[in-house]
């Protein structure tokens, strides 16, 4: 699943292409790419013709494009209704050329009222989705992703807040870093590589935690979400892309996620592969020791 540093790429994206155009047209070819959009796919055809796309935003995961009416433009005021997108697994949203031949999992497309570009959502499992919902003043958060945390990369994010909310929870820091309502935009990938930075092994007890070692960690997971975002994010295969179909090259750098049996990159012993939480979890087993288990 796309992660934070994939996101923002494809929120660029469709900043540079798409913020300030009017929707000309709405098709939606396959009834789950709007299944979160609750009053079915007529209304959310009818809710986005003849709109204008603002602004392209984003917290944690999702995206969402503030909605104004038509020749606002991207200044104007917003009518607090978004469209909000989420990926899921496979999915993407490309911006292309009309006469490019349609993708074969091609799901919703919005054309434009200047006859350029059109902005494609192509979904190979379909567990991504839009949906136009009720959003903030001036196009701000929508109501339903209120919940989500404020991610490390965010000027407004409260480390301290972070760290405190951290060390009370009883859970293993791996799960508390993949909780979206304590820090957004952390996933399986960068949850492994930040813990490979902090010397922590994923299942130390957070409420264990040392001051210190909850700053190194948060360290990690901004110095690794930032080079990964440099990188244009993680391509494992074809399904990650930005908005013009062009891959990430952060894999290339991962030191412990996907590389099983390979040299640690810090003291060479091989890297462990353990299931967690139905997925892979990747470690050094000298550089992050599993704690000692709790005495009863």
């Amino acid at each position: 699943m796309p992660e934070l540093p994939e996101v923002e790429v494809v929120r660029r994206g469709l900043e540079r292409w798409v913020a300030g155009r009017t929707i000309a047209s709405v098709e939606v070819r396959h009834p789950r790419a709007v299944r979160r959009h609750l009053e079915g796919a007529d209304s959310f055809v009818a809710q986005l013709t003849g709109r204008t796309l603002t602004a392209a935003r984003r917290r944690g995961k999702y995206l969402w494009l503030p909605l104004a009416e038509p020749g606002d433009g991207p200044a104007g005021t917003a009518t607090g209704t978004a469209l909000v997108a989420h990926l899921g697994m496979s999915g993407q949203l490309l911006v292309e050329k009309p006469s490019t031949p349609d993708e074969t999992h091609l799901r919703a497309r919005v054309t434009f009222s200047d006859g350029g570009r059109e902005l494609r959502f192509v979904d190979q499992r379909t567990f991504g989705g839009l949906a136009v919902e009720e959003a903030g003043p001036g196009g701000a958060l929508p109501h339903r992703l209120a919940h989500i945390a404020i991610d490390p990369l965010d000027g407004s994010f409260d480390a301290a807040a972070f760290s405190a909310a951290l060390r009370r929870r009883r859970t293993e820091v791996k799960r508390a870093l993949l909780d979206q309502t304590l820090i957004g935009g952390v996933g399986n990938i960068y949850a492994d590589e930040a813990l490979w930075r902090a010397r922590l092994h994923g299942s130390r007890p957070t409420d264990r935690l040392t001051r210190a070692q909850v700053h190194d960690l948060l360290e990690g997971v901004r110095d690794v979400l930032g080079e990964a975002l440099a990188q244009g994010g993680t391509s494992f295969d074809s399904l990650y892309v930005d908005v013009n179909g062009q891959s990430g090259y952060f894999s290339r750098f991962l030191a412990v996620y996907g590389q099983a049996d390979r040299p640690c990159p810090r003291c060479g012993t091989p890297i462990r592969r353990e299931s967690f939480m139905n997925r892979s979890s990747y470690s050094c087993p000298r550089c992050q020791p599993p704690p000692r288990r709790r005495a009863p």
